[in-house]
Formats: structure tokens, sequence, C-alpha cells
């Protein structure tokens, strides 16, 4: 379904695990149930720097420092967001749900995604948040997240894009929208 209905792009049909520098990278592609995402270069980084206020109706976009590179250092007890590299076409039958992969989880690094609904499209926004005392790292164009499918054997009465959801066909680092 991913390769016919171009819902992963780019799309692993298999699992991928290179080697840089005589060091493993973290896998990515089709897994066993599911498919294991990639981060992409760009993040923003939360900083307190500024004392404004986390409101989801009235986001500061001052919370963050923008920083791209192939690795991410996240302070103690903050987090970071930034986005997959593939982009994804959610069929009106699917629902998309995404859990951490181990390697980053026993590290005490949680990703957190809200569900992707049925005929939701774009870049997903990833939040990384680091629940250990010490600094953590995220790499770039590796794997951070496995992403589960449920077909349904009907389609959804009303999908996301009926709704005209805010987040419909989101690029980048997509911060929250009131």
């Amino acid at each position: 379904m991913a390769e016919s209905h171009q819902m992963i792009e780019p799309f692993e049909s298999g699992q991928v695990r290179t080697c840089k520098n005589g060091e493993r990278s973290i896998s990515y592609g089709t897994s066993s149930y599911g498919y294991d995402v990639r981060c992409a270069r760009d993040f923003k980084i939360f900083t307190n720097i500024n004392s404004a206020i986390v409101d989801p109706k009235r986001f500061d976009e001052n919370s963050f420092v923008d920083f791209s590179g192939d690795v991410c250092i996240i302070p103690p007890n903050s987090f970071a967001l930034a986005h997959t590299i593939e982009y994804f076409r959610i069929p009106r039958n699917v629902l998309t749900i995404c859990l951490g992969k181990s390697t980053y989880a026993r590290c005490g690094i949680i990703v957190n995604v809200t569900p992707l609904e049925p005929e939701w499209e774009g870049h997903v926004t990833l939040e990384f948040s680091n629940t250990t005392p010490l600094p953590a790292r995220i790499y770039a164009n590796e794997g951070v997240a496995q992403f589960l499918f449920f077909e349904s054997d009907e389609v959804c009465e009303q999908s996301y894009a009926d709704r005209a959801g805010k987040y419909q066909g989101q690029t980048g680092v997509t911060l929250p929208k009131a």
C-alpha cells in the first residue's frame, strides 16, 4: 500500500542500517508491521531564556532556538521539535499511530506524535522530550520512531481532509496553531 498509494515518500522497502566511521546508524525503513521514520536536520530546541509562557492558543515562537545539523543536543528536562524526512499521505481507511524507537526510549528520550488521521498528509512534526538530568543527542537522517498502520474494513465518515484540518499539507517543523 505504501508504494501503490505513494503513502510514504521517500519509501524504503526494507530495513536500512548503515555504518559511518565504524559506528552503526539507527535503522529506518519497513519493519515487521510498521515503518521506521527518519528525522530531518532541522530542529527547534525549547528554551526558557525569554521567560515566555507556554500557551497552545498563543504560542510564542521565541520559545525555540532554531538549529540545523546532523546531531541535535537537547538540554536536560527539555524538548525539541523536528520533522520526518518522509512525507505521508494517509488513505481514507487507515489510521496511523507513532511510537518511539527503543534505542531512544532506553535513554530517557520520549517521542510524541499525535495520530495521523485518515486522509491527513504532510511531514510529521516530531517532539523529542529529554526526561533525563543530562543533555541528550538526537541523530538526523537516522531512525527515530516507528509508525503503525491500522486499516479499517470501511472508509471513515469524515476524514481530516474533509474537515480541512489546520495541519494538512504541513512541511518542515510546524508549531501549534490555534
